[in-house]
């Protein structure tokens, strides 16, 4: 482990943008398909990898639905959030706040009861034996209708205290927030926080619909806020949080290049930038990959790591006085 990789995973961080159904490898995606006598359109673990290939949003999720398939019982999603946890804990992620996406589950007979369950076992797991704490995002997928996203928040009800808030994510381009606004405002009626993937394929004006339709709290990548100047201006003086997952970006062609990725700009402009894994299985790195790469191939100095980690807690759903304590750890590994 050379310096700059020790550095990363010293410092304590939280991740903000991970959905925990694109944490699933293809060597569990195998073994609960035995598990529960589910066939598969893939002979091995490596013809999996090789239909990691995407060239747009939309050719990813094709196959991430399909995975989604063999996620059955709460065991299943036990096993499958105990595994990115342990992930996590070895890239020094000590706060984590996974979306889920139960319509993924419902639509195919699965109960939402067995979802949260799994995941909330485990999340208890995680925090007594690993320390990390962690929050669950429920969100809506956006290719479907807003009558549905109505319908998973009723069935969400029994376990509305233990979610944080609800997200909106799934195909971007032609499902712009505002589908979306009487689901978001009676979320927040519900006392739920809120945030929406914006500005990843879909324009800026995606992300000033999430700010002053949805009333979002943060926005989940928002890069192409960067081609409207007023706009970075905006999300620079209200201290918006955007959750940026450098790798994903690429796999998915949002940037040709890492060299290219806006996080430097986005820290020089004063946005408040975090850097996330997204769907780690499918995107090749879990978070500290996501911050070595994005910070080989920018050149970002170790206060910019130390401020993307900062970042990251002051804009959790965490209260403020957890956020302090993380943040006093973060200081002690940047002066060490």
């Amino acid at each position: 482990m050379d310096a700059l990789e020790d550095f990363i995973r010293r410092l304590p961080k939280a991740e903000l943008h991970l959905h925990i159904e694109g944490s699933l490898e293809p060597e569990l995606m195998f073994a609960l398909a035995e598990r529960n006598g589910i066939s598969i359109p893939y002979a091995s673990v490596e013809d999996v990898r090789a239909a990691y290939a995407f060239s747009n949003l939309q050719d990813f999720l094709d196959i991430y639905y399909a995975g989604a398939g063999v996620l059955q019982t709460e065991a299943d999603f036990r096993d499958l959030a105990m595994a990115y946890f342990e992930r996590a804990a070895a890239d020094g992620v000590v706060h984590a706040e996974i979306m889920f996406d139960p319509q993924t589950h419902t639509d195919r007979g699965i109960t939402f009861g067995t979802v949260i369950e799994g995941l909330l076992a485990a999340m208890a797991e995680a925090e007594g034996r690993l320390g990390i704490t962690s929050a669950l995002i429920m969100s809506f997928l956006r290719h479907l209708s807003e009558e549905a996203a109505f319908e998973t928040l009723t069935m969400a009800e029994p376990w509305l205290e233990r979610i944080a808030a609800v997200g909106l994510d799934s195909s971007e381009l032609g499902h712009p927030p505002s589908k979306f606004a009487r689901v978001f405002a009676a979320a927040r009626a519900k006392g739920l926080r809120l945030t929406a993937h914006a500005g990843e394929e879909g324009p800026p004006d995606y992300v000033y619909e999430a700010l002053d339709v949805l009333a979002v709290d943060r926005i989940d990548h928002g890069n192409r806020a960067l081609e409207d100047e007023a706009l970075v201006a905006r999300l620079a003086r209200e201290g918006m949080t955007l959750t940026v997952c450098p790798l994903s970006n690429l796999k998915l062609c949002v940037v040709n290049d890492l060299a290219a990725h806006p996080i430097g700009r986005m820290l020089a402009t004063g946005l408040k930038a975090t850097v996330n894994s997204d769907d780690p299985a499918y995107f090749g790195g879990y978070v500290a990959e996501n911050y070595r790469a994005v910070a080989e191939a920018r050149g970002l100095s170790r206060a910019d790591l130390v401020q993307l980690a900062r970042n990251s807690f002051t804009g959790s759903f965490l209260l403020p006085e957890d956020a302090a304590r993380h943040l006093a750890a973060i200081d002690a590994v940047a002066g060490s």
